[in-house]
């Protein structure tokens, strides 16, 4: 299968920039850093690339013999039965309800020891903050890509349906979102970066920060 086209790296500056948990979420997050598991979150809008990255990145931290859990939203959704296009399903409390559901879902994996990498969109600013509180060893990829640029990509057809009338609650059009305030990494489009460049550029950060 032919990849699409990935953004160029650029690393935020802002890796410090964590909320003071609340007397309720410290008891929720005691010792959560301290476990060997951690949430590689990927998010930004559909067609941007976050499944062909979270599934290079997968292999690379595999064969360096990590225990990696790969999820993708598309997924998630049938396994929490919301696959199907509606109002309800698509529009914003839905997506947020689920995007909480993934959540919690990498927290109780990510605290077996395990690596999860998840790829979805879930760009809410209740999400970002909630996970940057209660997922152990939060990462958060953003990959950034213009409009007209996954509208020429549009793997899922996604952008098309919406322009030609048939689709609604198309996240970053007709659905507002909110982009992450604090990433530990973001990824800036460029039409020639390879994911295989940024997929061993994601496994080299992971590592220097599990070390450091």
């Amino acid at each position: 299968m032919q990849k699409e086209a990935m953004p160029t790296r650029s690393e935020n500056a802002l890796s410090g920039s964590r909320r003071a948990p609340s007397s309720s979420s410290r008891d929720l997050s005691e010792g959560m850093h301290e476990t060997p598991g951690r949430v590689v979150w990927i998010t930004g809008l559909s067609g941007a690339g976050k499944t062909t990255l979270a599934e290079a990145t997968t292999r690379l931290l595999r064969a360096q013999g990590k225990c990696v859990i790969l999820l993708d939203g598309d997924d998630l959704r049938e396994v929490f039965g919301a696959a199907e296009a509606s109002p309800e399903n698509h529009g914003r409390q839905g997506r947020l309800t689920l995007a909480l559901q993934y959540a919690r879902l990498c927290r109780a994996l990510a605290l077996q020891n395990l690596t999860v990498i998840v790829a979805t969109i879930s760009l809410f600013k209740e999400v970002h903050q909630w996970n940057r509180l209660n997922l152990p060893n939060y990462f958060e990829v953003y990959l950034k890509v213009p409009l007209d640029e996954l509208r020429r990509r549009d793997p899922k057809g996604i952008y098309r349906g919406f322009d030609a009338g048939h689709l609604a609650n198309v996240a970053g059009l007709d659905l507002a979102v909110d982009e992450p305030t604090a990433p530990d990494l973001i990824v800036d489009f460029a039409p020639k970066q390879q994911i295989e460049e940024l997929a061993f550029t994601l496994t080299r950060v992971l590592n220097e920060r599990r070390n450091s």
